[in-house]
């Protein structure tokens, strides 16, 4: 029986346990990656576990979430980072470089490696034919201390794509249509591997756009081959040494199967709420525009911003419509200037901000109230961009920038406008934004620590009886977002969890915070797909500080479900899902014998105001009922 490639590179990683779907394994990692906005969490996390040197080969950490200073706290924890980068042998990218996964991909990523990011967006490095996963930032601290991490071993999906994009349709229209098919929770505990003759027609930026969305599909990570494409952009960026050729076997099984015809697609806008509400630009209709945002991880390439300087060049942004574009890494902007595309860009009416992620997590241009934004980015949860009451669509590079101009959203392919052929180019190496641990150890080099980082919360160990308050019944796929919000308010506060706690879950229920400080212990009853989007720990590090000691859902996203575990609070999930409907806020509930439940496979969870019981599965492997028991990994960790 042939291989997939995602098994592949699994089977060259292997350290223990049987690679078979839903066993767990333990995979060596080769590469980690931070940014700002979770990485002070995990250098925190990284100094507590007492480590000298990282294990992996390659560790760097990123600030590109929070460059927007206005307070001292952004700045204080880039100084810590790069402290404690340099105190164990971690490359520090500086702010004002680019994006963490368009700069990995450019500078780092090698096909057949692993990496591991605090990030749910790390997949991007899929597109280079690596196993990149996202995880919470102590999976992360972990992979750097030991060199492995631990998952359950997932299905894989193989979705064939045939056929060529037509002009105006794009690879981010593959992974709408994508979503679409699969929905935000069709890839929870599975690879997507996408194979076929179109895969020769996209570019290594064409396939990371599209693994970076795999991440909107709950899948573990995505990942495409490595071949003549991948060659020529590593050339591109001077690393054609670290092109290795990788495919899937012929005859490879797959658990699932998705067939993509590129040919049919039309251009696709993902509507409010959901990157999964997909439909066609021409069904949505000529719907009026006040902001475009071009940019974020999934769509800030240099090819990307070709298109749209080619589709601005000569004509004006339309006077209702305000367009910002944001660069994925300083030699993306550098070519550009070279080149003539920024001055293109700017004398069209477009505003260049910083090269970082801005916009998509909420750190400045919001839109104004009641605003329709189109976004090239991955994700437009409600309230995402600072504005509650604005409505997101995601849509490609080249919608986005036909868009700004006309001023409603269009279809690029009705305007009779010929769109030229933009190649890869060569770029020249540069490093001038890398700080390099030359020469620096936990011996000579101290941690700059602001007074705005805080320690992170700690759990204890699993009492005999757990006993708590329902404070929160929340709906289905509630995200990270609605956990612990992302906008420039809050996220200077990214190291002070006492000052975050206050803010957790303030979009779904402005009372949770209040409730859980008046019960002491607490549990949170919720829907389906518990924990979707971000790979942010601090939406299980609030609820720890709060004194939540268990989640009681339907079903949970993967890498929430983890940093709850990681924090010794115990994901639950209901036998029968109707007895969601039974709870209701106030209600005592009780776990008796649960240690010994806990390792059992099934707790009953016991509701004093109405008397009766209820059975929850806990699925927990052996490693997941260790950290449980002990009240988290960091004390797993220390014996």
């Amino acid at each position: 029986m042939g291989k997939t490639l995602a098994y592949k590179i699994l089977e060259n990683h292997l350290v223990s346990g049987n690679l078979t779907p839903g066993e767990e394994i333990t995979i060596k990692i080769d590469q980690t990656l931070t940014q700002d906005s979770t990485g002070t969490m995990v250098y925190l996390q990284l100094e507590a576990m007492d480590v000298d040197k990282v294990q992996t080969e390659l560790s760097v950490a990123y600030i590109d979430h929070n460059t927007l200073q206005t307070g001292f706290e952004n700045a204080d924890d880039h100084a810590f980072i790069k402290s404690v980068a340099q105190r164990h042998g971690v490359l520090f990218s500086k702010p004002g470089n680019g994006i963490c996964h368009q700069l990995h991909l450019e500078n780092y990523g090698k096909p057949g490696k692993t990496l591991l990011g605090s990030d749910s967006h790390t997949p991007t490095g899929g597109g280079l034919g690596m196993i990149a996963i996202g995880a919470g930032g102590l999976d992360v601290a972990v992979a750097m201390a030991k060199g492995t991490y631990s998952l359950v071993a997932p299905k894989v999906i193989k979705v064939e794509l045939n056929g060529h994009l037509q002009p105006w349709t794009s690879a981010k229209d593959v992974i709408l249509y994508v979503l679409q098919q699969l929905s935000v929770k069709g890839g929870v505990g599975k690879i997507v591997e996408y194979t076929g003759e179109g895969v020769k027609s996209l570019s290594v930026t064409d396939r990371a756009t599209i693994t970076n969305m795999g991440a909107e599909l709950g899948a573990t990570t995505s990942v495409f081959p490595s071949d003549e494409n991948t060659k020529a952009y590593l050339k591109s960026q001077g690393r054609e040494a670290d092109y290795t050729p990788l495919a899937a076997d012929a005859d490879a099984v797959y658990d699932q199967e998705l067939i993509v015809d590129l040919d049919s697609l039309t251009p696709l806008a993902a509507q409010p709420h959901s990157p999964d509400n997909v439909d066609s630009i021409a069904n949505i209709g000529e719907i009026k525009v006040d902001q475009v945002a071009i940019g974020s991880c999934t769509n800030s390439s240099y090819t990307d911003l070709m298109k749209v300087a080619a589709i601005l060049k000569g004509k004006k942004v339309h006077p209702d419509v305000s367009l910002v574009i944001s660069p994925g890494s300083s030699k993306i902007l550098t070519k550009m200037a070279e080149n003539g595309a920024l001055a293109d860009i700017i004398a069209s009416g477009a505003r260049i901000i910083e090269n970082a992620c801005g916009p998509c997590i909420g750190m400045g241009q919001s839109p104004k109230s009641g605003a329709v934004s189109l976004r090239t980015f991955n994700r437009n949860f409600k309230g995402r961009s600072g504005t509650l009451d604005a409505d997101v669509y995601l849509v490609s590079p080249e919608t986005a920038a036909i868009s700004a101009v006309t001023g409603v959203l269009t279809d690029g392919s009705k305007t009779g406008q010929a769109l030229p052929q933009i190649e890869d180019t060569d770029f020249t190496a540069n490093d001038n934004f890398i700080v390099y641990p030359e020469g620096t150890n936990t011996e000579n080099t101290p941690v700059a620590m602001g007074p705005n980082i805080k320690p992170f919360p700690r759990n204890t160990a699993l009492p005999e009886t757990v006993e708590v308050t329902v404070t929160l019944h929340a709906g289905d796929n509630i995200t990270t977002d609605d956990i612990m919000p992302s906008d420039s308010r809050l996220l200077p506060y990214r190291s002070n969890i006492p000052h975050l706690a206050n803010y957790c879950f303030e979009k779904v229920d402005s009372e949770f915070a209040g409730r859980c400080k008046e019960a002491g212990t607490c549990a949170i009853i919720g829907g389906d797909n518990y924990g979707q989007g971000s790979s942010r720990e601090h939406a299980a590090l609030a609820p720890l500080y709060l004194g939540v000691k268990f989640v009681a859902a339907k079903s949970f996203a993967r890498i929430h479900r983890s940093n709850l575990i990681n924090s010794g609070i115990m994901p639950l999930v209901f036998e029968n899902p109707a007895d969601y409907d039974d709870f209701t806020i106030g209600d005592e509930l009780v776990i008796e014998q649960a240690p010994k439940q806990v390792q059992s496979g099934t707790v009953e969870v016991k509701n004093k105001n109405t008397g009766k019981t209820y059975q929850t599965k806990t699925n927990f492997s052996d490693l997941e009922i260790a950290l449980i028991l002990k009240g988290g990994k960091i004390n797993y960790m220390k014996g």
